[in-house]
């Protein structure tokens, strides 16, 4: 089939979409399906290059509101790329109103084209942007062929999503091969790590410093642990100074600011807990829960309702949840698993088999292809 992408940005750009639709990408390619895609560039120009085997239109922007991008020449772009290729279905990776209006457009013109509308998560940060374009989300659902979610505990927090629940295909995130393999050089790492915290119990988070990551929460929690525990948090943010401010005075806490990738696997791998406080379902999956349980590490998170990330790791089978924004609770289940060795070993054989279930690249491909087997039968029909 001649498959169509448009994402918000794409590789070499980093994020958890951009990383969906990389993967989503791959996935199709290896089932010798033709495709394009259409993004914004970061830049005010536009640009034409290929990426991972297939031609990526970037749309220059001139200016970003409420984190969407703006561009003058997205939608001409666009229909030049419909024009041209005359896909036989497009993957929309949602939420993107700017690039959804001129999806919206198109379609009308293009009726035998099938949309995939892949549904990364409801607009709840702007709450009257997401008013304003309710109607164009409804219009999006009802013309889409599947409506695919990151889990079902997505499907059924969401009310767009439970109105089209028949249209709607799980299809987990993955954390590939090149986030969890660890090579010798990780290894040694891995044990400088364990030599350095050695009689501590590690505990490892990984975020960007923004509200809804709630590092806020874990540095809190620090100050009611003792002091056999090691607190690293890695990545950075605008919540940076106030975090590194709020810690002042517990040593337990240290900030490793970015890391390079290999950096990440050791501190996976020399860890004993990992921790992961996001507070609102603008955590909307949690791919760095699925990368600390390919190592075999029990997590600790809160209960977020309408979430994925209590789907990837369930309390009590692959790690603890406290109530949401409970520090005392959050306290509370790491002490429970720093004390019991038995108890983080149980949890964290469980995580690693639901990630060989659910979680790899290979799995996701599998789903990715099974998605898009239908219209390939009615195509060879």
């Amino acid at each position: 089939m001649k498959i169509l992408h448009i994402s918000n940005y794409y590789s070499p750009d980093i994020g958890g979409i951009e990383q969906v639709a990389k993967d989503c990408v791959r996935a199709l390619a290896a089932a010798g399906h033709e495709q394009r895609l259409v993004c914004f560039s970061h830049a005010k120009k536009d640009v034409k290059e290929t990426v991972d085997g297939i031609p990526v239109t970037r749309a220059g922007t001139f200016a970003k509101i409420s984190s969407q991008s703006l561009s003058a020449s997205f939608s001409k772009l666009l229909k030049r790329e419909f024009d041209a290729f005359r896909p036989e279905a497009v993957i929309f990776h949602y939420p993107n109103p700017f690039e959804a209006h001129a999806l919206c457009k198109l379609l009308k013109k293009h009726r035998d084209c099938k949309l995939y509308l892949w549904w990364h998560l409801d607009i709840t940060k702007q709450k009257i942007l997401g008013k304003f374009f309710r109607g164009q989300s409804l219009r999006l659902l009802e013309r889409a062929e599947r409506v695919i979610a990151t889990s079902p505990d997505y499907i059924e927090g969401s009310a767009f999503l439970r109105a089209y629940r028949e249209k709607c295909t799980v299809i987990p995130n993955c954390a590939g091969a090149e986030a969890v393999f660890a090579d010798d050089d990780v290894v040694r790492l891995a044990e400088k790590l364990k030599e350095e915290y050695a009689g501590k119990i590690l505990l490892f988070a990984l975020g960007r410093h923004i509200p809804y990551k709630g590092m806020e929460y874990l540095v809190r929690a620090s100050k009611k642990l003792g002091e056999r525990y090691a607190v690293c948090i890695g990545g950075e943010g605008p919540l940076t100074p106030s975090l590194k401010e709020l810690a002042k005075g517990d040593e337990k806490v240290k900030f490793l600011g970015r890391i390079d990738n290999d950096t990440k696997k050791a501190y996976f791998a020399a860890c004993d807990i990992f921790c992961f406080p996001s507070i609102t379902k603008n955590e909307a999956f949690g791919v760095a829960l699925a990368e600390a349980m390919a190592y075999g590490k029990p997590s600790v998170t809160f209960t977020i309702e309408g979430s994925g990330v209590n789907y990837v790791s369930p309390g009590g089978l692959t790690g603890l949840q406290a109530a949401n924004s409970d520090v005392e609770g959050y306290a509370a289940a790491i002490e429970k698993l720093g004390k019991s060795e038995a108890l983080r070993r149980e949890l964290g054989e469980n995580a690693e088999k639901r990630y060989w279930e659910l979680f790899t690249e290979e799995r996701f491909a599998e789903n990715v292809r099974a998605l898009f087997a239908p219209a390939q039968k009615e195509k060879a029909q």
